[in-house]
């Protein structure tokens, strides 16, 4: 049975029991706790843009000055990408990997632990910045972290704490995953060695009828989360290095001149947080395109052999890239920048273009298709891309990043765009899809709603994008605020455009409440008793796979 025919069988009733299974509780948990940290992370957006339009006035207890102004910059992308994409994604994951195995999750106690450490984690260092305006910005630059006479050093060491909770978390996540890969659970058919080798890309299992053991949309979560497994440890190690540095300052000892060569930890960061943007979220995008451009059309992936194939390379291409963040580094060495920052980050158009094809040719195969939601929104993820990642490239040319580098063309048509448009809208279509199957068939509350969220997400994203990177061309800078209105118009333009993007998700919050109703969603916080039969139910045995 492929994967295919596995989400057809549960739309017909095979994995619909009366009430909610606890792993379909734990998902929709997840998915709770991410939209409420997109909330938080666009309403904190919204601040700052208002912000930068009207920087001399203070809004008591809202917008107090530039200090807040930076504490929210500094954790509005953390929280964007912790407490909201990884809470969906690991969530999705954690559901979607034993759906699509048919076999249970190897430990359902880890993945409450993960939801509630990244929860938790993400709530820490937030509040930590909302009271203490700890604000050496995402990049933690020197000293480690930032100057201790300008900030907190309390707040920073909170702030830590925060993170490494969510890393925490992850690295429960990522046990959890290939764990499940990998384990023979009892009672259930008898599993042929190397699942997870294959999954990574080091071994073919192919069931009789040639089809892949292990199969593509699985593949690409276990080859994105060994990404996410080194980006785990390096921002670990990072953090470590910060409360040493920190908790030595409250101690009364000054290690701002001790022997942490400041190049050396610009490029441990950079390679640390560039695996998530250019490594997990590439890979992990990309599987969910074909998983969803294969349900949404009934046909199998476009190209599936070398679809598995460009996953591969783009799960090593995504560990040596790191090198563009600091192209306009005078210290940087010149074949670091050229190799690593250009040659290379230049491979990533290949990799994803060949993804983005492969997803329209799966589409294409089964032309008409009618525009449900997950499809339009599937092609607006599409778009996202389509125009983020062309906009990165350009930056990473020597000549053109000296003139985009750190102004607000980098946050804009390429960072904004890529998250908002591409990243989001792709996990928009997921959640529309799943909802029938994680809530039992509950049918939308309003398709008038869904059809605004689309266009209003859709424009206000590349809207806020593109007047950002106007206004980067223009010269504004990034972490820059602007006290004479030089920018004001654009700021004012991508302000009305931030807008859309909250009333598209007040829209799509409501239409999802109001789909499974107030009862409904307190429901899904209530306790379950966990039975390993629920959490997904025996297939029949699969054929023998093999070599």
């Amino acid at each position: 049975m492929s994967f295919i025919d596995t989400f057809m069988n549960g739309e017909k009733g095979l994995f619909k029991p009366k009430t909610l299974t606890p792993m379909q509780k734990l998902t929709l948990q997840f998915v709770v706790v991410g939209l409420l940290y997109y909330f938080f992370a666009a309403f904190e957006g919204m601040l700052m843009r208002m912000h930068l339009i009207i920087p001399n006035v203070e809004i008591p207890a809202i917008m107090t000055g530039d200090q807040q102004y930076f504490a929210m910059m500094t954790a509005h992308p953390l929280v964007g990408i912790f407490g909201s994409s990884y809470s969906i994604v690991f969530g999705a994951f954690l559901f979607l990997v034993p759906f699509l195995m048919k076999k249970p999750l190897w430990s359902f106690k880890m993945a409450q632990w993960t939801l509630w450490l990244i929860a938790i984690g993400t709530f820490t260092f937030w509040f930590a910045g909302l009271l203490s305006h700890y604000s050496p910005l995402y990049t933690l630059y020197w000293p480690l972290p930032a100057d201790f006479t300008q900030f907190s050093i309390v707040g920073g060491v909170f702030f830590v704490l925060g993170i490494a909770l969510v890393m925490v978390g992850t690295l429960l996540y990522v046990f959890n995953i290939f764990k499940t890969i990998a384990y023979q659970p009892d009672g259930y058919p008898k599993q042929p060695k190397g699942a997870l080798r294959s999954a990574l890309g080091f071994k073919k299992l192919r069931n009789p009828d040639g089809s892949y053991y292990v199969s593509t949309p699985v593949a690409a979560i276990a080859r994105g989360t060994v990404d996410t497994t080194l980006n785990a440890g390096i921002i670990t190690f990072t953090g470590v290095l910060i409360l040493v540095y920190m908790v030595a300052a409250l101690f009364g000892t000054d290690l701002k001149h001790s022997a942490v060569d400041a190049l050396l930890y610009k490029n441990w960061f950079w390679w640390g947080l560039d695996l998530i943007a250019d490594g997990l979220v590439l890979i992990f995008v990309a599987g969910t395109w074909y998983l969803l451009a294969s349900l949404i059309s009934g046909k199998n992936i476009f190209m599936e052999k070398w679809a598995r194939m460009a996953l591969l390379v783009e799960m090593i291409v995504s560990w040596f890239v790191w090198s563009h963040h600091l192209m306009s580094d005078q210290a940087q060495p010149a074949f670091l920048k050229i190799f690593s920052g250009e040659m290379l980050t230049a491979f990533e158009l290949i990799t994803q273009g060949l993804a983005f094809f492969i997803a329209l040719a799966t589409l294409w195969q089964a032309r008409p298709l009618k525009m449900t939601n997950p499809l339009k929104f599937l092609l607006g993820g599409l778009t996202g891309f389509a125009l983020a990642v062309p906009a990165g490239i350009m930056q990473a040319d020597l000549g053109l990043n000296r003139i985009l580098h750190n102004t607000q063309w980098i946050v804009g048509p390429h960072v904004h765009v890529a998250v908002l448009v591409g990243l989001t809208m792709t996990l928009y279509s997921a959640i529309y899809f799943l909802l029938p199957i994680l809530t039992n068939g509950a049918q939308l509350y309003s398709q008038k709603l869904a059809n605004f969220h689309f266009w209003a997400h859709l424009v206000g994203g590349i809207g806020m994008g593109a007047f950002m990177g106007m206004a980067g061309l223009k010269g504004m800078l990034r972490r820059t605020v602007y006290h004479d209105g030089e920018f004001s118009l654009y700021m004012i333009l991508a302000g009305l455009c931030g807008a859309l993007l909250l009333l598209a998700f007040a829209a799509f919050f409501y239409n999802i409440v109001m789909t499974v109703g107030l009862k409904g969603v307190l429901g899904i916080f209530t306790p379950s008793k966990l039975d390993k039969d629920q959490l997904l139910p025996a297939p029949d045995a699969p054929a023998e796979a093999g070599e």
